[in-house]
């Protein structure tokens, strides 16, 4: 028994790079399940996300693009909480998926700056509930084991019923894994007993024992090619504690080491090639390292990593992906609230041309042993090795894999029995073992594309499985990036928090932005957009409105014109000098009287200018003429307050949602009551109202009877109907703020308050609502003002941009969809656009009952082609023919390759010799 033993790991080093070189742009999800949150391949990474209740996983890829970024897109992949997901040992764009749904999924997933796949190639529903473990056998193409709360069960994926449903458990189960060839499973459950499986054998345990003694969150994993098993849980007195077995004799662990005495769960991961142990608990700020031996001492510790933030969770990148050249024997992807950062293990050593292989034995390919049939029939095979040394290492993602057809079951009727292996054991249930009639193969499809072992039916293909999940968006990928921290105004102070909650907060037009302040006087900052950086500590100079601030509005055809609305129910009328305030400005350009409470609301009309329409805590609704300095039309009809109102698109109709329960439509110019009205949002809390598509559809947000947060769509024409569609966000006290964009049918909706950003496309049509990606940030926001399309960047497919308000800073944000194409101009996301910046009509003959239109702009700029006109590519095949590597070569074929061969080493036979090169020196220079 050595128990001096030196390790080579001994100085092994955790090293993280800077946050430049961390997965950023995430928002990690907080769910609880048996699943780490993170699964990398070979040239991906997935991660659990808080989007849709947590059925969108998001995507990045393991290394950064060509300008050191990384692109994070979503994949709806679940109607509820991804509990668990794995990649194919064999295909590192094949995706296994499970869910709260019941169901099972697996997809072909592309590199995230690609359009993801819109359904599921293969969809399973194992019957058992809700599912907690998903994971692809390591030898063998298309087979995978799953664990619902109870009990854990066999598929092909190439078949509708399990290959062997196992006994149940008596309690929660825990704890999953397959033995490294493949051939058994083993199991932890929360009645503290570990289990080991033979799925082919029988279906009760070959072995069972009690494990730890307690009985909170164990976790499981086999080690090496041995017969060892190393699992995790708490000992009695709630410690973490890490518990090495023998799986032939599991009456009594081999070690123990322990853990820490945190309460998160521990996440072990190991590597079979360097015998090294990583865990990390969720919720811990540290990752620790081992090295397993085959005797003892069986547990040596190699590092202690601290890290920035706590882990959601942790995993490990597969070996052919590592930098040998660095002597990387190691590397771990943390996944935290906001970034993933990547942990790499390097042995100090001379890094450089020199092949390490002693650090380096040969690993395991990714071409699959066998297929799920023959491992079903009893077949036991080794996956192929491959070498590490960088001349013959094969590239990731590179190895084909075998492909195994599924063959169809013949319906003879055969028994249970008969069908089995022999020795496995029958049973009267029909999730058993494959039959002709209970577990039916699905035919083989020439236009699969998966490349792992398994085909889908007709029943599950694509148009099926899209009729039931509903079209997809072509925004679904979209992303907000804040811009560079040179745009921003940085050092605000004295910020106002403490406005109504029917005001924006703030707003901002294409040249400056007005912020109410928590100063005396009611006093509003305004900054010019084209000087942004840090604000000074001393005083600056403002707007002194001399009464506080309830709701402000930048009129929309003259940046220099701000209306400000007072808690003294007068409306103050602004000019802001060109170049911006230099001095204090104290005298409004005219002030409107009419109203006799307190104002809340101020709305701009859309075509005529200088036509404003307030709403206060009298009840009424009024409009004004600012070139005269006098209210035109007075609205009746509510009852109780005005949570919001918006102009319909072509300004003849005004949209209100008010806290009586009721929204209401109006068309001023002919009478002071409702023409339209029906019933609201349900909850009281507050509410906005905006038109959408067109003017066909009034969208409201809004709370329900139990405050959750939900949007409601009103067909404007019938709105005693109530809403067509409805969709729920969240619980959160803040009333959604939304923006449309009528070009894409975009809806941007965020609270005052929140760190999330809601994006949907609405659709006229069923199923109205199409979620996208949401935009998240660290750091609480007090609201979000857009700015014209004319501000965004176009050749960066950039379809919206706001400005994004936080308690010290203003921040410009970028809303980005990711394209392959962006040399071409993106004509399907950038129509025509109204120039709602520039009038149509004087308010005068607005009132006088003239309508009008904005002219339309081309947004696409003279040096970009449309990417409708881009030349069409030829398809590229991805993989080639078996034919191209079976096709057996004539001797002339090769004789004339070996000549191609031997003339290009020769190379031009004109070329000087080296000798032929060299210059002689002077006479001078020899020594006499």
């Amino acid at each position: 028994m050595n128990r001096f033993r030196i390790s080579k790991f001994k100085n092994t080093t955790p090293k993280i790079p800077k946050k430049d070189g961390w997965i950023s742009d995430i928002r990690a999800g907080s769910f609880t399940s048996v699943g780490n949150h993170i699964k990398s391949s070979c040239r991906l990474v997935a991660f659990n996300t808080e989007q849709a209740g947590g059925g969108i996983l998001g995507l990045a890829s393991l290394e950064p693009g060509s300008h050191g970024e990384w692109t994070v897109s979503h994949i709806p992949c679940h109607g509820d909480q991804v509990t668990d997901f794995d990649f194919s040992p064999f295909d590192d764009s094949l995706l296994a998926t499970c869910s709260a749904d019941e169901t099972v999924k697996l997809w072909h997933v592309q590199a995230p700056e690609e359009e993801q796949p819109s359904s599921a190639e293969v969809t399973l529903t194992p019957g058992e509930g809700r599912l907690e473990t998903v994971l692809f056998n390591p030898a063998s193409s298309g087979l995978l084991a799953l664990g619902s709360s109870h009990r854990a069960q066999v598929w092909d994926s190439s078949r509708d019923a399990p290959l062997a449903a196992l006994e149940q458990h008596p309690d929660q189960l825990q704890g999953l894994t397959w033995k490294q060839d493949g051939s058994l499973l083993a199991t932890t459950c929360k009645d503290k007993k570990l289990r080991v499986f033979d799925p082919r054998a029988q279906l009760t345990p070959v072995q069972s024992a009690v494990g730890h003694q307690n009985h909170k969150d164990s976790r499981i994993l086999w080690i090496k090619d041995s017969d060892h098993i190393l699992t995790t849980a708490f000992n009695q007195v709630r410690e973490r504690e890490g518990r090495l077995w023998d799986s032939r004799k599991l009456s009594s662990s081999l070690a123990s080491v322990s853990l820490g005495n945190a309460s998160g769960t521990l996440i072990p991961l190991f590597d079979p090639d360097s015998g090294l142990l990583v865990v990390s608990g969720k919720g811990d700020s540290v990752i620790d390292c081992f090295e397993l031996n085959d005797s003892e001492p069986y547990f040596s510790q190699v590092s202690h990593c601290l890290t920035e933030a706590p882990s959601r969770g942790v995993a490990m990148v597969p070996k052919l992906a590592l930098d040998v050249s660095s002597c990387e024997v190691l590397r771990v992807l943390q996944l935290t609230d906001s970034f993933i950062v990547p942990v790499s293990y390097q042995v100090p050593r001379k890094a450089g041309q020199d092949f390490h292989a002693d650090l380096y034995p040969d690993t395991l390919g990714q071409t699959a042993a066998m297929s799920a049939e023959e491992w079903w029939q009893g077949e036991n095979r080794q996956v192929q090795r491959v070498s590490l040394h960088p001349d013959k290492r094969p590239k990731p993602g590179a190895t084909a894999t075998k492909k195994e057809p599924a063959k169809r079951e013949p319906s003879s009727g055969r028994s249970k029995e008969q069908e089995a292996p022999a020795g496995c054991s029958s049973s009267s249930s029909p999730m058993t073992t494959p039959s002709s009639s209970a577990a039916p193969s699905r035919s083989p499809s020439s236009t699969s594309g998966l490349s792992s072992g398994f085909l889908p039916s007709p029943s599950q293909s694509t148009k099926a499985i899209q009729s039931m999940l509903g079209p997809s968006s072509k925004f679904r990928h979209i992303q907000g990036h804040v811009l560079h921290r040179d745009t921003h105004f940085t050092n605000l102070r004295g910020l106002n928090l403490t406005t109504p909650g029917e005001s924006d907060g703030f707003c901002a037009n294409s040249e400056r932005v007005a912020v109410p302040l928590a100063i005396s006087g009611g006093q509003i900052g305004v900054f010019e957009l084209s000087q942004p950086g840090k604000l000074p500590d001393t005083a600056l100079p403002t707007i002194q409105n001399s009464v506080n601030v309830a709701d402000l509005c930048w009129d929309p055809f003259d940046t220099h014109r701000l209306a400000v609305a007072g808690e003294d129910a007068k409306i103050r009328v602004w000019q802001v000098p060109k170049g911006g305030l230099v001095e204090m400005l104290t005298e409004p350009d005219c002030v409107l009287r009419g109203h006799t409470e307190k104002i809340y609301s101020l709305r701009f009309h859309p075509l005529a200018a200088g036509l404003l329409a307030s709403s206060s805590y009298d009840l009424s609704l009024r409009l004004w003429d600012l070139e005269a300095g006098e209210e035109v039309k007075q609205l009746r009809g509510h009852q109780d307050q005005i949570f919001g109102m918006a102009w319909s698109p072509d300004g003849q109709l005004l949209a209100t949602v008010c806290k009586d329960g009721k929204v209401r439509v109006y068309d001023p110019r002919k009478s002071a009551e409702p023409i339209r009205e029906g019933p609201g949002p349900e909850g009281h809390r507050g509410a906005r109202v905006v038109w959408v598509c067109g003017g066909q559809y009034l969208l409201v947000s809004g709370f329900d009877s139990r405050s959750e947060r939900q949007l409601y769509l009103y067909s404007s024409q019938s709105l005693s109907s109530g809403p067509v569609a409805t969709t729920s966000t969240d619980v959160s006290p803040s009333t959604l703020i939304p923006f449309y964009d009528p070009d894409t049918s975009v809806l941007i909706l965020t609270g005052k308050g929140d760190t999330r950003v809601y994006i949907y496309e609405i659709e006229p049509e069923a199923p109205y609502f199409m979620e996208c990606s949401c935009f998240s940030s660290t750091e609480p926001h007090k609201g979000m003002s857009f700015l014209p399309k004319t501000e965004c960047n176009v050749p960066d497919v950039e379809i919206a941009r706001a400005l994004r308000l936080t308690k010290t800073t203003i921040e410009p944000v970028a809303f980005r969809v990711p394209r392959v194409k962006k040399e071409f101009f993106q004509d399907d996301l950038f129509p025509d656009t109204e120039v709602w910046w520039e009038a149509a009509m004087t308010a005068s003959a607005w009132l006088s009952g003239s309508n009008g239109q904005h002219r339309k702009l081309k947004l696409r700029p003279k040096d970009m082609a449309p990417v409708s006109e881009a030349p069409k590519e030829a398809p590229v095949r991805k993989y080639m023919p078996s034919s191209y590597y079976l096709e057996e070569k004539t001797d002339e074929q090769k004789k004339e390759e070996l000549l191609s061969a031997m003339v290009a080493k020769l190379g031009n036979r004109e070329d000087p010799l080296p000798q032929e090169l060299f210059e002689g020196v002077d006479e001078d220079e020899w020594d006499d």
